[in-house]
């Protein structure tokens, strides 16, 4: 028990998830809530480690729609389910909206990188096409299931990243072809200072980095 001195203390709503712990499904929906944070190190991961400039655009993008869906939430001001576990607005949600701008802008990048034959094999981009979807809705579900959100609000939420994913995706597209490439090959000369490149829709990074680490077609012991 705290002293009439010391201060309530609060909990980081960032990653404090409530759910009922005799429930598999719901534990398993516990987890789900903490998918937005995890991508958020694969994407800070990835960027470090790559140097890409088309993951260093997603996860702008990605930014971007979680900035959209606060101003949402400020303008709608629309209160969580009674049964509400969480703090905040409810509308749109924010889980379902991130999962969905990530699902549909993986997409989309997928299929422009399987264009001409270049890039990933089919199969792999089936394979992440697969789990991207699938993540993204099981995420968006575990909303409702712990009634952090109505059914409404995940829908909203879903609506509103799929409309940012296509909206950032037409803006970069578009950055590569404005004045026949010249403005995007100034960007690129700009961030060669911090040793950004722009490969990945032309190669597999995988195999790419597989080969770095052979030397005459055998591996390195």
């Amino acid at each position: 028990m705290t002293s009439p001195a010391e201060p309530p203390l609060a909990s980081l709503s960032l990653t404090h998830v409530s759910y009922n712990p005799d429930d598999p499904l719901s534990l398993l929906s516990a987890w789900l809530a903490l998918l937005p944070q995890a991508l958020l190190i694969v994407y800070a991961t990835t960027l470090f480690c790559t140097r890409e400039v088309e993951c260093a655009l997603m996860l702008a993008g990605q930014l971007g729609c979680e900035a959209v869906n606060f101003i949402l939430k400020r303008v709608i001001r629309e209160e969580r389910p009674k049964m509400m576990h969480g703090k905040g607005y409810g509308m749109p949600s924010s889980h379902a909206q991130f999962s969905a701008f990530f699902a549909l802008y993986m997409l989309l990048l997928l299929q422009r990188r399987g264009l001409g034959g270049r890039g990933l094999q089919a199969w792999r981009r089936h394979v992440y096409s697969a789990a991207a979807v699938g993540g993204s809705l099981a995420v968006a579900l575990s909303r409702i299931y712990l009634n952090y959100h109505t059914p409404k609000q995940v829908l909203v939420g879903y609506g509103a990243g799929l409309v940012c994913a296509v909206g950032w995706y037409v803006v970069t597209a578009a950055a590569r072809g404005v004045a026949e490439g010249k403005l995007w090959r100034c960007g690129m000369d700009l961030g060669k200072c911090v040793w950004l490149r722009d490969r990945c829709l032309e190669v597999d990074l995988v195999v790419e980095g597989w080969k770095a680490e052979t030397f005459g077609g055998k591996k390195r012991r």
